[in-house]
């Protein structure tokens, strides 16, 4: 079980930090004011698999906004949205963008004040830059490679070794609703003294990771767009990531856990244990 990290960075020219960094920051306060002005003011959704697979007309705004912006401020760089996919040569380009422009719709639709605007930039070892937005608490998450995690400007760290004890755990259901498994995790963290959350945003539940304010995040499935940025502050302020085999993983193709160092072992463990048949 490899929970401390031994992956090796591509470097990355410092002005294509500093320039992804600022575009990313630009479009992310350009998000909030639209997030805050709509939240639940007559958005129209449509639905497709699931009744809570919720798109919007300011899902499709922010995402087209979105590239437009970056189509001209990096020419060649493709980027792939939750809305409207992604070019079919994006996988072979060297950096690509990945944009979720409402990370939980449901709750936005709703007036419910948790929902994210998230961007990453990433290259193949992993996020370059992330920036997330919590519009409701007026509050953009950045982070670039080597560089870390900001909250509003203010430097954030993860210290110490976090146990689980009185922690809260978040996780996100799946467009089918309860993951298998879910409620035997459920059970294995209160027998530990610690409460597992169902928000709506797979976004901010990682962000609450990087922010020290969860132990751990849980996910059983997810799209790269839904947590790239997200996986980039808690990467920088010094989370672990894992895949379901506890493996050191970044964007991990199925399943993933992001913990504080000294919870993710415990965590994965909970996760990882057959339920009774």
């Amino acid at each position: 079980m490899a929970l401390l990290s031994s992956r090796t960075w591509q470097p990355v020219e410092p002005g294509l930090l500093s320039r992804a960094l600022e575009v990313a920051g630009r479009l992310a306060n350009d998000a909030t004011d639209v997030i805050t002005a709509t939240a639940g003011r007559g958005a129209r959704p449509g639905t497709e698999e699931s009744p809570f697979d919720w798109v919007t007309d300011t899902d499709r705004t922010l995402e087209r906004h979105t590239r437009r912006v970056l189509t001209a401020e990096f020419p060649g760089m493709p980027v792939i949205g939750a809305e409207f996919g992604a070019e079919p040569t994006a996988d072979a380009a060297e950096y690509r963008w990945l944009v979720d422009p409402v990370d939980g719709t449901a709750n936005y639709v709703a007036g419910i004040p948790w929902c994210a605007y998230s961007l990453a930039l990433v290259d193949a070892s992993g996020p370059v830059v992330g920036v997330v937005a919590d519009p409701y608490r007026g509050q953009i998450y950045a982070a670039a490679r080597g560089r870390g995690t900001r909250a509003n400007g203010r430097p954030v760290e993860l210290t110490g070794q976090r146990g689980t004890v009185g922690a809260i755990v978040c996780t996100e259901l799946t467009r089918q609703g309860s993951w298998p498994g879910l409620g035997g995790f459920i059970e294995r963290a209160a027998a530990e003294h610690a409460g597992v959350r169902v928000l709506g945003s797979a976004a901010l539940s990682i962000a609450q990771v990087a922010l020290g304010h969860a132990t751990a995040a849980v996910l059983h499935r997810y799209h790269e767009w839904d947590v790239a940025g997200a996986i980039a502050l808690a990467i920088e302020a010094g989370a672990v990531v894992l895949d379901r085999r506890g493996e050191d993983s970044v964007l991990p193709a199925d399943g993933l856990l992001v913990a504080a160092p000294g919870a993710a072992e415990e965590v994965l463990s909970w996760w990882l244990a057959p339920d009774p048949s």
